[in-house]
């Protein structure tokens, strides 16, 4: 695989180059050394098994969700070959315990993948992030842990910014912007290993055949590969695919979205893919213009011949007005068809 260009690279990043320079800019940076101080980086530099001694500390007993990847999987979460379910199993167990198994298979090639998959760390690993602060991001974000070993994320987005840190072991990034929507070639987006859809090219070997158009994607790749200390911002929705380089791998993320909490984008788009999809050609270009004015468009544009109070739901969105679309909305979920 080639990519066109590195993310950039930042060192020495505080709270005010953060807030003044880089997440207003929208593009993703790798801020190396970002959490080099932590003491979990500490022990990650002195071996695995420090790494997992120094983790148990922290277990607060409750069973997790783990991946489990055969060999054959190559360590890519994904879906099995007629698309009729996917490529892994999933189970639970304790931290402590599947870090054993993960070091346990540390120099075996046929012992498959294992991962445990974003768990939020207040939950499991309670004393950990007092620790570990990142003043970066508000109190208020809860960091989320990872550990698993040889694993591959697919390309995949997620409506939140991110910095995600590099605890132990190595991982290489790959991002896409949000534009490159069309050249990824995506799954579905209501059947996906993990709640996002997914591109179904490989990285690593990808088919430009059979999906011509991943070539142009590539021409707007960046990547970086992290080490244990380093950080990278990944700015909201854009697409990633995350390899895991080595056998026992730690990441830590904070996952934030100051937008209002009014509902869910990502319903929208199903529900507008049942009503708008199949209609006639020429009514879905009705239904484009439509959300390009009301929904897309500037509202101090759109709906400028309208004093701002008078505007509807494009107006100041009042506690009353969100009550009242939502019970709209109510009344036309509850009816047949809808």
């Amino acid at each position: 695989m080639i990519v066109s260009a590195q993310i950039l690279e930042r060192r020495g990043v505080d709270l005010k180059t953060f807030r003044e320079e880089i997440e207003p800019a929208g593009q993703p940076v790798v801020m190396r050394d970002l959490v080099a101080g932590w003491p979990a980086v500490r022990a990650a530099r002195e071996s695995p098994r420090a790494l997992a001694d120094f983790l148990r500390r922290f277990d607060g007993g409750r069973p997790v969700p783990v991946i489990e990847c055969p060999p054959a999987a190559g360590g890519r979460i994904f879906y099995r070959d007629d698309m009729s379910g996917f490529n892994f199993i999933r189970t639970t167990g304790g931290i402590g315990a599947t870090m054993d198994r993960l070091l346990a298979q540390v120099d075996r090639d046929d012992a498959g993948e294992l991962f445990i998959e974003s768990r939020v760390l207040d939950e499991t690993m309670p004393a950990f992030p007092a620790q570990h602060p990142l003043p970066l991001v508000d109190d208020s974000t809860r960091p989320r842990i990872w550990i698993g070993s040889r694993i591959t994320v697919q390309t995949h987005f997620d409506l939140f910014a991110n910095i995600a840190c590099v605890v132990g072991g190595r991982r290489r990034f790959t991002l896409f912007p949000p534009d490159q929507v069309g050249n990824l070639y995506l799954g579905p987006f209501d059947f996906t290993p993990s709640g996002a859809p997914v591109s179904m090219v490989s990285l690593v070997d990808p088919d430009l055949v059979k999906y011509p158009r991943f070539a142009e994607a590539l021409r707007n790749a960046l990547s970086a590969e992290l080490n244990p200390g380093d950080g990278l911002y990944i700015p909201y929705a854009w697409w990633h695919h995350v390899q895991s380089l080595t056998p026992f791998n730690v990441l830590v993320n904070y996952w934030w979205n100051p937008a209002a909490k009014v509902g869910s984008p990502y319903a929208v788009l199903l529900h507008a893919a049942l009503s708008l999809r199949d209609l006639p050609a020429e009514q879905r270009g009705v239904w484009r213009a439509m959300f390009d004015h009301f929904v897309f468009a500037d509202p101090e544009v759109a709906l400028s011949h309208l004093e701002p109070e008078k505007r509807g739901l494009l107006g100041p969105l009042t506690p009353q007005r969100l009550r009242e679309v939502r019970d709209i909305l109510a009344k036309t979920f509850g009816k047949p068809g809808a």
